[in-house]
């Protein structure tokens, strides 16, 4: 009996004793045996609980090639062999109450922590190159150690060229994103660095620039080793789970923020859209976010130094304003720029504030030891923070603008246009500037300045 066949009993079997109203979904995943997805599987959610049904296999193969020319019903024991791993090829008999281990090594290899395959690393890779990730994931989950025979055929080019050739980029985004979501994804990002798949998983366009330098993989899983300890640092509600996958996702990625390569029209788009879409089938939302984060902690970077003083700092580097705060006094400046930041970024603004604090320069002396410099940008993250929030300035992106763009064409008798446009961003930047100040001192500020204005012309 199939899997999808046996699914269907169960339910109505629970349906017969009156627990059917618990059962939430009857789906099947279809077999793709060109992508190394053998098995048809069953799915279905009992007491919140999602179950796959698949039934026991044993496959014949054509000489060459690791696509199962004909699959039929197995023995427990050949399904077993069939398994990615040695500790997910343990049964559990309802009948007798008891764990049947056909490999004879899954309890042995879960009491000593390791992760080895059933069959020889090599073939069972070949067979579905995910489970090289799969390994990977599993072994930082319960802190196991990689088998050494597994490490060696994981990093061999014909499992790499498997990996690239015979596995969808879905099932590889749903593994990375399950590593990024878990408990130990510096450690699973580590794995794959050292088995030499970061370019492999993280696949790139075929031309790109500039071009990407030699170990620039290590240094995208030490931007995500500092982020991840001081998301540890930090108070634990500093972060919602969402928050914290885009940050490491930026963390990650973020010596590759510069990195851009040419689409249609000759449009330059970060690589970092292409690795998340393309490579690894995300969302284009999550992609957006990413991009958004490294953009905003840019900006971030020219307004750290003027959040972190207690002096009346100025910021350098802020063309991205384009003149906005020309007619803003010097002392409101700061609030200005980083009012129209958040408002930009809304509440991811922590997020992006951690990103930049990665790229941020700290004093460092030769006796400091890494501990000593996580506290320093732990401090400063949190110097910053409490500086926003004595601006009153947390929640700016909810403040509603003093005046709309269709009082500014009534004021001004324009019609509607990039010059609106541009009246509306300068009121909200004296808005910024004034938040005590009234919708009719707004109006009168906007007839004052219009009028200079119009004289100077």
């Amino acid at each position: 009996m199939m899997g999808t066949e046996f699914a269907h009993k169960v339910k109505e079997y629970l349906v017969s004793i009156g627990e059917g109203k618990d059962v939430r979904g009857d789906g099947k995943i279809k077999s793709n045996p060109d992508r190394s997805k053998h098995l048809e599987t069953a799915t279905m959610r009992w007491f919140d609980m999602q179950i796959d049904f698949v039934n026991l296999r044993s496959e014949e193969y054509i000489e060459n090639s690791r696509i199962p020319s004909k699959q039929s019903f197995g023995t427990p024991e050949e399904d077993a062999c069939r398994r990615d791993l040695t500790i997910n090829s343990l049964f559990y008999n309802i009948h007798t109450d008891s764990v049947e281990d056909y490999t004879k090594r899954g309890i042995s290899d879960l009491k000593s922590g390791r992760i080895v395959t059933p069959l020889p690393p090599k073939a069972t890779f070949l067979d579905d190159p995910l489970r090289v990730l799969r390994a990977i994931r599993f072994g930082v989950r319960f802190e196991f150690t990689l088998d050494e025979d597994l490490k060696v055929a994981a990093a061999c080019d014909d499992v790499k060229d498997a990996l690239a050739a015979k596995v969808s980029k879905e099932r590889i985004g749903k593994e990375v994103d399950l590593m990024i979501s878990g408990n130990q994804a510096v450690k699973a990002m580590t794995h794959i660095c050292d088995l030499t798949l970061f370019w492999n998983v993280f696949s790139l366009p075929p031309v790109f620039k500039p071009a990407i330098s030699d170990g620039c993989e290590r240094l995208c899983v030490a931007y995500l080793d500092t982020a991840w300890n001081l998301i540890h640092l930090l108070k634990e509600s500093t972060f919602k789970d969402k928050e914290r996958r885009f940050l490491l996702f930026a963390a990650l990625f973020l010596p590759l923020k510069n990195t851009t390569y040419q689409v249609k029209k000759a449009k330059m788009v970060p690589v970092v859209n292409y690795i998340i879409v393309d490579s690894l089938k995300q969302k284009g939302e999550d992609a957006k976010m990413v991009l958004d984060l490294h953009r905003a902690s840019h900006k971030f970077l020219s307004l750290i130094p003027c959040l972190a003083s207690n002096e009346d700092l100025q910021p350098d580097d802020v063309d991205w304003v384009r003149g906005l705060i020309d007619d803003v006094s010097i002392a409101s400046r700061v609030r200005v720029l980083t009012g129209f930041l958040l408002r930009e970024i809304k509440d991811l603004w922590r997020v992006a504030l951690l990103v930049s604090i990665l790229l941020h320069p700290i004093g460092i002396n030769d006796t400091e030891d890494e501990s000593s410099q996580l506290h320093k940008r732990r401090d400063l993250f949190n110097t910053v923070e409490s500086s926003i929030i004595k601006l009153g300035l947390d929640n700016v992106w909810e403040v509603k603008p003093l005046i709309s763009g269709e009082d500014i064409m009534n004021v001004l008798q324009l019609k509607e246009g990039p010059l609106v446009k541009e009246w509306k961003e300068k009121s909200m930047a004296w808005q910024l500037a004034n938040p005590f100040r009234t919708t009719e001192e707004c109006i009168d500020w906007l007839r004052e300045t219009n009028s200079k204005r119009v004289k100077l012309e």
